[in-house]
């Protein structure tokens, strides 16, 4: 039934063509999609998948997603990049020099928490295979991780420096699959089987066009507090919910409680439009807007860290080593008094892609049997129908 270690293609078995989305639902949704309604919505930019699913010799309900915002054969080229946080329960490596510089310089990827250092090998050893003008001197790779331990044995080293590599060459663009793929194949979300989501906007500013795309991997909220729409979904829903309400988490850690809301969601926002870091930084700080229209207040067990960053400016930013390169730099970016459509496209591609990844889910039974309930289809359809 399963496979190890597959590496996901842009359309997989839950990407746009198998499966529905929010908007197919009958959920009414704001803001004017690009062509896919995904990340991959952004000139060049490309997401590959490590989807890992296997039986033995232990139950893995892991993977890596991999997103080259510039594309592979140009992944070593600066982009302005910022970086915010809603709670810090969690890990983003990299963090610090783009708090400094204000620059990504390097892949991006997204795993299980006790993947990172796995993760964080293979994005250099690709690096260093395929951009070894970047890598020579030293790289700060970018791994963000959420928890998939209650369906896959997390501490097993399943994920392995050669899955990340594999992720990044099997990056592309184009349509996205969703829900449990890469990354997100072990992931929940409030209460429910969660996992990658991806949405996009089309937004004006003045005579000019741009767009805002958004990949995360959900894995945060409570059943209580989900809402899509403004209709609390999550506390009339019929599925069952045992991460919540089973005794599980005491039988495997004596004296402790699974607490509802627990969790995390790493939050990838990507333009074109051209941008300096500090304004990065501001387009980050508006994902927990989008994140709060599904409900989330923001659990102190959960880790919500976003990144947001602009590809325009091509061959600006380089930080190098030594005397040679520029002195002084021109750098184009949108005005701040025009920038509010990009906060709008941000929040409203926010809130598409969580739900795009609740949708995306299929019930999930992981290790030691521990099963995982999708959202419910049928629950989301009569709920918007008389719409």
């Amino acid at each position: 039934m399963f496979n190890t270690s597959e590496s996901t293609p842009p359309l997989g078995d839950q990407g746009a063509g198998a499966a529905p989305r929010a908007r197919d639902l009958g959920v009414p949704l704001d803001g004017t999609p690009g062509p896919l309604n995904a990340i991959t919505d952004v000139p060049g930019l490309e997401v590959g998948f490590v989807t890992i699913t296997d039986d033995a010799p232990v139950v893995a309900r892991t993977g890596v997603t991999a997103i080259l915002p510039r594309g592979r054969d140009r992944a070593g080229l600066p982009c302005a990049a910022g970086v915010a946080v809603l709670n810090g329960n969690g890990e983003l490596t990299g963090r610090s020099w783009i708090e400094e510089s204000g620059q990504l310089q390097a892949p991006i990827a997204i795993t299980n928490s006790h993947a990172v250092g796995s993760v964080h090998r293979g994005v250099d050893r690709w690096m260093a295979a395929h951009h070894s003008d970047s890598a020579a001197a030293w790289m700060l790779p970018v791994v963000g991780e959420t928890w998939d331990g209650y369906l896959n044995s997390i501490n097993a080293d399943t994920v392995r420096p050669e899955h990340a590599e594999q992720a990044l060459d099997a990056a592309s663009g184009g349509p996205l699959a969703e829900g449990s793929v890469g990354g997100g194949t072990g992931m929940n979300c409030y209460g429910f089987k969660g996992g990658t989501g991806t949405a996009s906007r089309t937004v004006r500013i003045g005579d000019e066009s741009y767009t805002v795309g958004v990949l995360l991997q959900a894995n945060f909220g409570s059943r209580e507090e989900l809402k899509i729409a403004g209709r609390p979904l999550g506390r009339e829903s019929r599925a069952p919910n045992p991460m919540e309400t089973s005794e599980w988490f005491d039988r495997e850690l004596s004296g402790a409680r699974a607490v509802p809301g627990a969790g995390s969601v790493i939050v990838v926002v990507v333009t074109d439009a051209p941008l300096l870091p500090d304004q990065c930084e501001a387009l980050a700080r508006r994902v927990p807007l989008g994140l709060a229209r599904t409900g989330t207040t923001g659990s102190h067990f959960s880790g919500d860290i976003f990144l947001a960053l602009s590809t325009a400016n091509e061959g600006s930013l380089g930080s190098r080593m030594g005397t040679t390169g520029p002195v002084v730099e021109q750098f184009a970016h949108v005005a701040w008094g025009r920038i509010d459509a990009l906060f709008t496209g941000v929040v409203e591609a926010t809130e598409e892609a969580v739900l795009n990844a609740l949708v995306a889910a299929r019930d999930t039974v992981g290790r030691e049997g521990h099963e995982s309930f999708a959202l419910p289809h049928d629950e989301v359809r009569a709920a918007f129908s008389a719409e």
